[in-house]
């Protein structure tokens, strides 16, 4: 397995769909990993939590085809493989980062969660114990400041615009 990230400098990592048509590669950012609990995200994965590993823009290449893209909400849109139905990104086009899906990296291992967010959808017969910060997806500034841009009342939208 590879070391596991370090706190400073980058990441580089490789990964794909299940059916490998769709293949990337992009330098991670460190201590950007987290599981993310958010009802859009257990829908989106088909699972009850998403765990995602921040990538700079600039540095995601995808070779073979491009994911397709499905508009999530107002605010957010997430990759995924058209041939296999493999989820692969999620972000906000307006951000120099890209979440990418820690399953579908060549060596997961290569990154490790450092959070959790979108806990208030984390379902209660989930026990992950491992001490690592937890925080609402509406306590999150750079959501909250989107949500305030896109909706004429300033406020969040109680998780529904990712």
């Amino acid at each position: 397995m590879a070391e596991v990230e370090q706190e400073t400098g980058s990441i580089p990592i490789t990964g794909g769909c299940q059916c490998g048509r769709v293949r990337y590669r992009a330098d991670a950012i460190p201590g950007r990993t987290g599981y993310c609990h958010c009802r859009q995200c257990q829908r989106a994965f088909g699972n009850v939590f998403a765990v995602l590993t921040s990538v700079r823009r600039a540095t995601l290449a995808w070779d073979g085809i491009a994911p397709t893209y499905f508009v999530s909400s107002p605010l957010a849109r997430r990759g995924f493989c058209a041939s296999c139905g493999t989820p692969l990104t999620f972000e906000y086009p307006d951000s120099e980062v890209v979440e990418i899906a820690v399953g579908s990296l060549d060596d997961p291992g290569l990154v490790r969660p450092t959070s959790h967010s979108g806990v208030e959808s984390q379902v209660a017969w989930l026990a992950l114990d491992d001490g690592l910060p937890r925080r609402c997806t509406e306590d999150d500034p750079a959501y909250r400041a989107r949500c305030a841009a896109l909706l004429p009342s300033g406020g969040a939208a109680s998780g529904r615009f990712g």
